[in-house]
């Protein structure tokens, strides 16, 4: 399971089989929402390419703009475009709650939806990837760095051990006066 939020976004997109293909795979990873800003496509139209139904299962939210796009409290915008200035992706530290947002096809993300994310990463590729594999580039990512999994082995091959079990801890109760105390647990 993958600690905090996240969703997934386009912006200008065209093809329809492209936002179905990517709304399927932020729906397969466990995405709590998708939006589109300004989208060519119509979404109502997408079950040819969205076959798990996605559109039934998480909320799809469409924006004129970028000035428009509400997020939830305290997530982050992060744009995924190849530009000399962005985090490389294996090098980047994922928020626990964001909102990657991806251009269009044949395209860039516009300067204004670049100058509001918090963070633009790159996948570092020779060359731009179509948009629903570099979204699912950038969901796999998060899902490597946040997900709870089994240490790589040194060697090649599979895990040699299950991953940690998650061990809670004992109770803290704090007094009125602010100190701190272990309950029983």
């Amino acid at each position: 399971m993958m600690r905090g939020f996240f969703g997934v976004g386009v912006e200008g997109i065209s093809k329809p089989q492209n936002a179905g293909a990517l709304i399927r795979t932020a729906h397969a990873f466990g995405a709590s929402f998708f939006f589109a800003i300004d989208p060519v496509v119509d979404f109502d139209g997408l079950r040819q390419s969205d076959t798990s139904d996605a559109v039934g299962h998480m909320p799809i939210f469409t924006y004129p703009d970028i000035a428009s796009l509400k997020l939830p409290e305290g997530c982050q915008l992060v744009g995924v475009e190849l530009t000399d200035d962005a985090v490389e992706l294996p090098s980047f530290r994922h928020p626990l709650r964001a909102a990657y947002i991806l251009g269009p096809e044949r395209g860039s993300l516009s300067p204004e939806t670049v100058a509001a994310c918090d963070f633009v990463v790159k996948i570092p590729t020779k060359f731009c990837v179509n948009v629903s594999l570099a979204g699912a580039l950038a969901i796999y990512d998060r899902m490597i760095c946040l997900g709870r999994f089994a240490e790589r082995p040194v060697r090649p091959g599979g895990p040699v051990a299950e991953r940690a079990r998650h061990v809670h801890g004992a109770q803290i109760i704090r007094s009125a006066g602010g100190k701190k105390r272990q309950g029983k647990g």
